[in-house]
């Protein structure tokens, strides 16, 4: 049976039946102009309601960049006395000007990390108190893209029941904010949410929108809300899709924005929780040990100068809207284009504009999880890799604070460390194979005295070595020592002898993964540097494995490097060999080692030995508990297992409730005919039942098709089974 659009009315299949309840609040527009690079004036900074004294920030940075340079200047001095026994070569130079980049990052992050242990020792910070009122309203947003919907309302319901328990519940509502490209994802996020709001009741404030284009991804996801939703609300708390927070933090957030006329950001410490896997409990463990020292240190230089993450923090929504617009960058991807490490510069942005942006990095209750292996982070890391390289072109922005450059410094450096550490070895082996097979040239044709031989003095090479290394665990050292005086902790991390064998035991196992993770992300500079772009892929958020022959592909010319490393240096010197061992080891184990950092087996062996625990994975928060009650059960309803397009054409209710979610069509110009959709069209008026359609739909087609009305009422008309006499004739 043929059917056209002209025989199907747009409101065949609706009926009359409307929701009681909207889909979405009524709009209330913010402007959000697109912010200039390259133009601002002193006159368009506002000035600070409240003066602060900034004597203690500046001592702080003094400690933190003055003692990073004094030890960045020692290094290079003992680096230059190793080689220059003998007159310097040129590449002796560039082996002196690689060490010292690379000694000058792990010695601000050593600094830093100082700082933040003697400011935990001497006397440990405390959360702010719970507020027993609000007067302003906050929306919580969580921006979503093809994900698991079992997962993400349990959290957002957990939440939600958090925060209802504290007794300030009116003064926050609830929004998904759904930027979803995959067809059953979309529809199952529709039927989570329905099924919520049916359980919760008209009162429980929960909103669903989903965007037909995601234009800007995130930050256009963000930008969105914004412009349309935000002013109705003073603040708005951004959560990532695997975020938590308990109701106490989310208020006492709140409560410090309310009270803080400067702030435009306060970002919280999110710990990681929930995880099983090796790789990704050897990470909740190293965040849980080292995370604090760090991010105490970060609170205490960068004072109301800090940075925004882009989740688990709020944001004065005003204040976002007027000035964290992202321009887009000259030029194609991947430096150009639009933004991909949004969250920094919408921090340099308000900053800028004259508010305060910090971390309380003391206030519990903000957790978030970390992907279950090493190829999940690489594919992840890729995407920051690109975007923090962008911010090559943002650093310069006129208008910028200092330590928003430093900020900025920090994320670029972060990942070209990786190639400069490559390039430091490369040059490294070069100067012992010159030293081992080149012989000297005592004649030159300048007349020298003496020939020109690379040599080294040995004993200070081992003695700067060791310093480098020790400045390099020294923020794991700080962190362990803090767990170990602390008696609660140090019981809950199973005492202080599996407390010590679980930091030696990560030690181990994050310095045989540097070097994966170094060639990983020297392969991701490099390939951003040619002009390959990322895009941005779904992450995977849940335990589990990644099949064998994924990851042999993935890290064979690893274990090919490792393998003609490991041979060049053991036949130039023994010595160089064992240099290189630590690096050589790991690349040579780069295939058994992702494996294993993905195992669900490893890492639940690990917990029951009572290895890599963490005080919230004796004792786990009572949010993440529930979470993890309320996730089981959306599973059982088998909404992220179902077909979307098939899900719709069965349930008349459901289609109805899709169809009143839909934006309004933009009117089409005669003559410009779109492929997708006249394709789709093309196969639901050919098809005779729901399965031919359903198997004739391509990806792209079955988006366009559920984004249109008329459309829907197509397929609503399809039969569901062919007749007999149809198949008999077959």
């Amino acid at each position: 049976m043929a059917l056209s659009l002209d025989t199907i009315g747009p409101d065949s299949t609706t009926g009359d039946r409307r929701p009681t309840e909207p889909i979405m609040p009524p709009e209330k527009h913010l402007d959000m102009p697109t912010q200039h690079l390259r133009r601002w004036s002193a006159s368009q900074e506002r000035r600070p309601i409240v003066e602060r004294s900034k004597a203690a920030t500046r001592l702080a940075r003094l400690f933190v960049f003055g003692g990073a340079l004094l030890l960045t200047g020692y290094g290079t001095y003992e680096m230059y006395q190793v080689v220059s026994v003998s007159r310097t070569t040129i590449l002796q130079w560039a082996l002196v000007a690689l060490f010292t980049v690379n000694f000058s990052w792990i010695a601000v992050a050593f600094t830093s990390a100082l700082l933040g242990f003697l400011a935990l020792l001497r006397q440990p910070r405390t959360a702010p108190p719970v507020p027993s009122s609000l007067d302003q309203r906050t929306a919580i947003v969580m921006p979503v893209y093809n994900e698991q919907t079992a997962r993400t309302y349990a959290a957002l319901e957990a939440i939600y029941e958090e925060i209802e328990a504290t007794g300030l519940g009116s003064h926050f509502d609830y929004f998904i904010l759904s930027d979803t490209t995959n067809s059953d994802a979309w529809i199952a996020e529709e039927r989570a949410f329905l099924a919520l709001r049916e359980r919760l009741g008209p009162n429980a404030r929960f909103y669903y929108r989903h965007r037909p284009k995601n234009y800007h991804r995130k930050a256009g996801n963000i930008a969105d809300f914004v412009m349309r939703w935000g002013g109705a609300y003073e603040h708005m708390l951004v959560l990532d899709a695997d975020s938590l927070m308990t109701g106490e933090c989310i208020t006492q957030l709140a409560a410090a924005m309310e009270a803080d006329p400067d702030a435009g950001i306060i970002q919280t410490l999110p710990l990681i929780i929930n995880r099983n896997t090796l790789f990704a409990r050897v990470q909740q463990f190293a965040a849980r040990v080292t995370g604090p020292v760090i991010a105490t240190g970060l609170s205490v230089w960068m004072g109301r100068d800090g940075n925004y993450w882009g989740h688990n923090a709020i944001i004065r929504t005003r204040a976002f809207a007027e000035q964290a617009g992202l321009p887009d960058l000259r030029g194609k991807p991947p430096l150009g284009g639009h933004i991909l490490s949004h969250d920094f510069v919408e921090a340099a942005l308000m900053r800028r504009a004259g508010w305060d942006v910090y971390m309380l990095p003391d206030l519990g209750g903000s957790y978030e999880e970390s992907p279950p292996s090493l190829i999940d982070l690489s594919a992840r890391d890729r995407r920051w890799c690109q975007g923090n390289l962008q911010h090559m072109r943002v650093i310069t922005a006129k208008g910028l604070k200092l330590p928003t450059r430093q900020h900025f410094a920090t994320g670029i450096m972060s990942y070209l460390a990786s190639p400069f550490w490559l390039f430091q070895l490369i040059v490294g082996i070069a100067l012992v194979l010159q030293t081992t097979y080149i012989r000297p040239e005592y004649f030159a044709r300048d007349f020298r005295l003496y020939p020109i031989w690379p040599r080294f003095d040995p004993e200070r090479a081992l003695a700067l070595f060791a310093l480098t290394m020790g400045i390099l665990l020294a923020p794991k050292v700080f962190g362990l020592l803090l767990m170990l005086l602390r008696r609660k902790e140090r019981r809950a991390s199973g005492g202080a002898i599996r407390l010590t064998v679980s930091a030696v035991l990560e030690i181990i196992l994050s310095a045989l993964l540097a070097p994966i993770m170094m060639l990983i992300q020297s392969g991701s500079v490099f390939q951003i540097l040619l002009g390959r772009d990322t895009g941005w892929q779904p992450q995977r958020r849940d335990d589990g494995s990644i099949p064998w022959k994924d990851i042999v592909r993935r890290h064979r010319s690893h274990t090919v490097l490792g393998a003609l490393a490991g041979i060049s240096a053991f036949s130039i010197s023994t010595s160089l060999f064992l240099w290189m061992s630590p690096t050589i080891v790991g690349l040579l184990l780069a295939i058994p080692l992702s494996w294993l950092s993905g195992q669900l087996g490893a890492g639940l062996a690990l917990k029951r030995w009572g290895l890599l625990r963490t005080p919230e994975e004796f004792r786990p928060p009572a949010i993440a508990t529930r979470a993890n009650e309320l996730q089981a059960r959306n599973a059982a309803f088998g909404f992220d297992d179902d077909d979307g397009i098939k899900a719709l054409y069965e349930d008349a209710n459901l289609r109805e409730r899709h169809m009143e979610m839909l934006p309004p069509v933009a009117a089409r110009k005669r003559g410009e005919i779109e492929t997708d959709r006249a394709l789709a069209e093309a196969k639901l008026v050919d098809a005779e039942t729901i399965d031919e359609a359903l198997h004739w739909l391509k990806h792209k087609e079955r988006m366009v098709v559920m984004h249109d009305r008329a459309l829907l009422n197509i397929l609503m008309h399809l039969k569901k089974d062919r007749p007999a006499e149809a198949q008999a004739a077959e």
